[in-house]
């Protein structure tokens, strides 16, 4: 039997949709809970997403180490092309309101398997981002209480994985719970960030002198380097894509997901850059390397010490929990995406009666996370495990925004040429964007430990079984129909235009939760 574009498109198999603003009609109990986010609230969890204070805290040392001061550098031009992944997002998120993102798009427009194994990709790497998240939410904590506590991997894994089913529980409760927290862990946690960096700028003491040439590329070890910088960079920007995912619950998502995600990447851009000079100005290499993960507890005291180390450790256990919560949705509902077009065991598409989640997607990661706890336990310290699972993670980052920077370009091939603007920002740079990413993928390869290629590659390798299974078993997915910009926005126009009347009475999109 031959797909309906319905089905193709990821709607609840059985179940007619139609074409409209809200998107498919899934029917009561049946779909994720529609109009449940605003466009502030969407704002606050992109910018949780990225993970300021956690990505700085995990990654400065990992950075300094693989460019030393030319950290700068690699944020800066790692940015640019990241840009072009957001705009791609943005793009195609006008034309497919998708819970899977990636996954839909890149499947019905480049193919199935390449649109399986992008989901894929984010699923794993979420999946290994609850350890190399957990395990510093749990030393964090022991950090503030006493910091001797904060050595014992053990007990901060159980610590860590106490957080984890937190959030687990929270993220079950819904869409609007999500964000509520967002908002209180996120906010705390930038005016702590803002404050630090008004103090960084007034601090008399440095160990080295600010240089312009920090974001040139003199500082590069070679071509190798620079990728090697462009991959962990792009950890660093990672999670604001999860506004796509929060497409099916956000209003007039076709317009804000894509903008939340603009707004959110620029705010961590500056907070990253910031940081990262400053870290340079006034930490000695001998400070950085010996601080790690807890880098920026070295910043902090020095910035203002007794008490900055301590506000920075709360920033910092604040982002990396609330990144914790945007993480599970992301990777729950991916799995929802797929388990409803059955390219993974149906189950996973079930939604709660009451509270509008997936459940069963959300009670396998919960499941699938505990038992890499156990395995990281066995990994050795937690510097060793973040190491490894940044740069894995970066591969399969780098993986799946290239394939959809790609997916925009082709989704829109027929308006390209219909002015500069559309030739620009939706050809050139999505494009730009994609061979960025897939060039530091490739270049990165020799760079990294044997533990990383075999988290990031083998990953990647393991998802061909089911997706094989799942293909062979018939699932619609597997014949899409395309997806292509000029018809679908004809056929969303008279929805989606701001002039009408219907528009203006139900533009609140500004408005919270509360």
């Amino acid at each position: 039997m031959r797909t309906t574009p319905g089905r193709a498109s990821g709607r609840a198999p059985g179940r007619p949709g139609r074409r409209g603003r809200r998107g498919p009609d899934r029917g009561p109990g049946r779909g994720l809970q529609p109009n449940a986010l605003g466009t502030f609230d969407t704002i606050v969890m992109a910018v949780a997403g990225s993970a300021p204070a956690y990505s700085l805290a995990a990654t400065t040392a990992v950075l300094f180490g693989a460019v030393g001061l030319a950290g700068p550098a690699s944020l800066l031009y790692c940015a640019i092309p990241m840009l072009g992944i957001v705009l791609a997002y943005a793009r195609l998120g006008r034309i497919d309101v998708n819970a899977g993102a990636a996954y839909s798009w890149v499947g019905r427009t480049l193919h199935p398997f390449l649109g399986f194994l992008s989901g894929w990709a984010l699923v794993f790497a979420t999946t290994v981002f609850m350890v190399a998240g957990s395990l510093p939410a749990g030393s964090l904590t022991l950090s503030l209480v006493d910091p001797e506590l904060a050595d014992s991997t053990a007990l901060s894994l159980v610590v860590g994985a106490g957080w984890f089913l937190i959030m687990l529980l929270v993220v079950l409760g819904g869409a609007r719970l999500t964000v509520r927290a967002q908002l209180v862990m996120s906010g705390v946690e930038m005016l702590i960030l803002v404050a630090f960096v008004l103090g960084a700028v007034i601090h008399r003491g440095h160990a080295t002198a600010f240089d312009w040439s920090w974001f040139g590329l003199g500082h590069f070890d070679g071509a190798s380097g620079f990728a090697s910088g462009a991959l962990i960079a792009a950890f660093y920007y990672w999670g604001w894509d999860v506004t796509s995912n929060l497409s099916e619950e956000t209003r007039d998502s076709r317009r804000t997901a894509g903008l939340a995600a603009l707004v959110g990447m620029g705010v961590v851009f500056l907070l990253f850059e910031a940081f990262t000079v400053s870290v340079n100005v006034l930490l000695s290499a001998e400070q950085i390397e010996h601080g790690g993960a807890n880098v920026l507890a070295v910043l902090g005291q020095e910035i203002w010490p007794g008490v900055g180390g301590k506000l920075l450790l709360l920033a910092v256990l604040l982002s990396t929990v609330a990144t914790l919560e945007t993480t599970l949705i992301q990777v729950t509902r991916s799995l929802f995406a797929m388990g409803r077009d059955r390219t993974l065991p149906p189950a996973l598409g079930t939604v709660h009666r009451r509270w509008n989640t997936p459940w069963v997607a959300v009670a396998a990661v919960g499941a699938a996370a505990l038992v890499m706890f156990a395995a990281a336990a066995a990994a050795g310290s937690i510097g060793q495990v973040l190491g490894d699972a940044v740069s894995a993670m970066g591969l399969q980052v780098a993986f799946y925004y290239a394939l959809a920077g790609i997916a925009a370009v082709v989704a829109y091939r027929g308006r390209l040429l219909t002015s500069v603007k559309e030739f620009v920002l939706g050809g050139v740079w999505p494009l730009f964007g994609s061979a960025f990413m897939l060039w530091a993928f490739v270049e990165s390869l020799g760079e990294l430990s044997t533990a990383s290629l075999a988290i990031g590659l083998g990953g990647l390798a393991a998802g061909v079984v089911p997706m094989l299974l799942y293909w062979r078993k018939g699932s619609a997915y597997y014949r899409p129909a395309r997806l292509d910009a000029t018809r679908a926005l004809a056929a969303t126009a008279p929805f989606a235009s701001p002039d009408s009347p219907r528009a203006r009475r139900s533009d609140k999109s500004l408005a919270t939760d509360f």
